[in-house]
């Protein structure tokens, strides 16, 4: 599994949500099997999104387009984007 972590401050959370449920970059499409949306407790305004895909030239794919939406939305960051890909090494339940 491969895995785009991607996180950044916003000044309206809802508005930011709102934006981010209509989908504008085609998560489905670009092959996301499952994200999480997280927020620090301590910083309500920063918002993490972790999201899978099976393969890394999906989530390179996805992130160029993500990267077109921000040049779009700028001004709804409180700080610019930050992002890492990562390949899944393990994962366990307890």
């Amino acid at each position: 599994m491969i895995h785009l972590h991607i996180e950044h401050g916003v000044g309206n959370y809802d508005a930011w949500k709102a934006a981010f449920d209509n989908d504008p970059a085609g998560r489905q499409k670009s092959g996301v099997r499952r994200y999480r949306i997280l927020r620090p407790v301590d910083n309500p305004s920063t918002v993490i999104i972790d999201l899978e895909f099976d393969r890394l030239d999906q989530a390179e794919a996805l992130l160029a387009a993500m990267q077109q939406v921000w040049k779009g939305i700028g001004g709804m960051f409180v700080n610019p984007p930050q992002w890492q890909i990562a390949e899944i090494m393990e994962t366990r339940e307890y």
